[in-house]
């Protein structure tokens, strides 16, 4: 009878997530009712050309752009709870050409802001428990600032960007990975895990200064610090919930540096080679990074963690490297077949993961009938810190068995991204993720570990 009630509940939630999830694609067709059909479905935007207006601004060099995801996902076996979600996430972003807008030659302008919503205030992080959110979107529902910044060019030899500012939209980048939706294809869980607050990336932006130096045609330099802490000062609740609206405009926190050397070729959407882009890049932190297994007693002695000593023993700064390959292997036309490797370290006594690989291959055009489709399967391992592991083991001491030792985290994705229209793309989704949390205790029954999670789901993305 249980059993029977669980199943019922559970395709309950699948039926209000499908139904909310065609709600927010099927608003498309009350949207554009009056337009020509043929036109509807061959335009770049939903909305087309605003009756001339949007063209009209962008002759003044004002580009607006305007989209919407809707994705439901259900958790069918394993991670902290069985169930499906909905999440919405629409994003405004205006950009402006100031020498075209007001003859500042070399200056530009971006805004961007996000409103975030979900059913019953839930995301699929909350379900599964693991270090990779099975979606990149996944953020409290609020209305927030994202990013807000002026950039200065200097011809061909680079730029100089300040304000609101996100790392994840140039650094650790790979535009291969970018097809997959769980978030550690983004800004990996070797950044989101160890660094305050997730660090400067989505949804949480920070002040900083970005310098780009362009050494060749093929080489560019980037450098960049950003406040160390997004979130604010002294924040002990959800680094989102601090800065809830994204207006904190943090200064504290210390300051996270930047470096990354890029080599680029075959970039254009007209070469006749091989694309490729290949980059190394260095990070290091100010701030005070407490130890993953020790901490300091009353006595001012060092003791594990397990022991609930009165203080952290802290390190004055933190540092980490990684490297992103990113290779097309194959082009007939525009249909390609590319491939994708990321890997980073981090000092295992102060970080919670110590190293972390992934990788994956998307092919698009993989049918010649469908030529703008994309097929792609990803790879993701991160490594639980020896120092991190070693306090399991102090737990399972001084506490007893059983107590599950953290270790790893795997993550296989595959999705394909069919495209509807010029202006509307729809993705199918299957996760996997292999001892969520790396291994860790269930939080309802700490002798047994968060099980293997099996996530589907599908996600439409629309361009107003």
């Amino acid at each position: 009878m249980v059993a029977f009630q669980r199943d019922r509940n559970l395709l309950t939630w699948y039926v209000r997530a499908a139904a909310a999830f065609m709600l927010g694609t099927q608003f498309v067709i009350g949207v554009s009712a009056h337009a020509d059909e043929q036109d509807l479905w061959q335009r770049d935007k939903l909305t087309g050309d605003w009756g001339g207006a949007r063209t009209a601004l962008a002759n003044k060099g004002v580009e607006v752009d305007i989209n919407y995801i809707g994705e439901t996902f259900g958790i069918l076996t394993g991670g902290l709870r069985r169930g499906a979600t909905y999440e919405g996430w629409l994003r405004a972003t205006v950009e402006a050409d100031l020498q075209k807008l007001i003859g500042w030659t070399g200056g530009k302008a971006h805004v961007t802001a996000f409103q975030i919503h979900n059913a019953n205030h839930r995301n699929a992080a909350d379900h599964v428990g693991s270090l990779s959110d099975p979606s990149n979107i996944d953020a409290l529902a609020t209305t927030r600032l994202f990013t807000a910044w002026f950039q200065q060019d200097f011809g061909k030899a680079g730029s100089l960007r300040f304000g609101q500012l996100a790392a994840d939209g140039e650094f650790l980048v790979s535009d291969t990975a970018g097809v997959l939706i769980n978030g550690t294809f983004g800004w990996a869980n070797i950044m989101s895990a160890n660094l305050p607050s997730g660090g400067p990336a989505y949804p949480l932006a920070a002040p900083g200064v970005r310098l780009k130096i362009n050494a060749s045609d093929t080489v560019s330099i980037l450098a960049v610090v950003f406040s160390g802490d997004p979130a604010g000062k002294n924040c002990i609740d959800d680094p989102q919930v601090c800065n809830r609206h994204g207006t904190t405009f943090s200064l504290s926190g210390g300051a996270f540096w930047i470096g990354e050397m890029q080599y680029h070729v075959n970039q254009d959407k007209d070469a006749q080679g091989l694309a490729a882009a290949y980059k190394i890049g260095v990070w290091y932190h100010t701030a005070d990074f407490a130890d993953q297994r020790y901490g300091v007693d009353a006595s001012g002695a060092v003791v594990s963690l397990a022991t609930m000593p009165d203080n952290p023993l802290d390190y004055g700064s933190n540092w980490g490297a990684y490297g992103v390959i990113d290779q097309m292997l194959w082009r007939r036309g525009a249909r390609t077949a590319s491939m994708f490797v990321r890997g980073g370290v981090a000092p295992s006594d102060r970080n919670l993961v110590s190293w972390y690989v992934d990788g994956g291959m998307a092919f698009k055009g993989l049918l010649p009938a469908r030529g703008e489709d994309i097929l792609a399967f990803g790879v993701a391992h991160s490594k639980i810190s020896t120092d991190a592991a070693a306090l399991d083991r102090d737990t399972l001491v001084l506490n007893g068995p059983p107590f599950p030792i953290r270790d790893a985290e795997t993550v296989f994705e595959l999705n394909y991204t069919v495209q509807i229209a010029p202006w509307w793309w729809v993705q199918p989704d299957l996760q996997y993720i292999i001892r969520p949390g790396g291994n860790a205790p269930d939080p309802d029954d700490a002798t047994r570990t968060v099980g293997n999670a099996l996530v589907i789901g599908a996600r439409s993305t629309i361009t107003f």
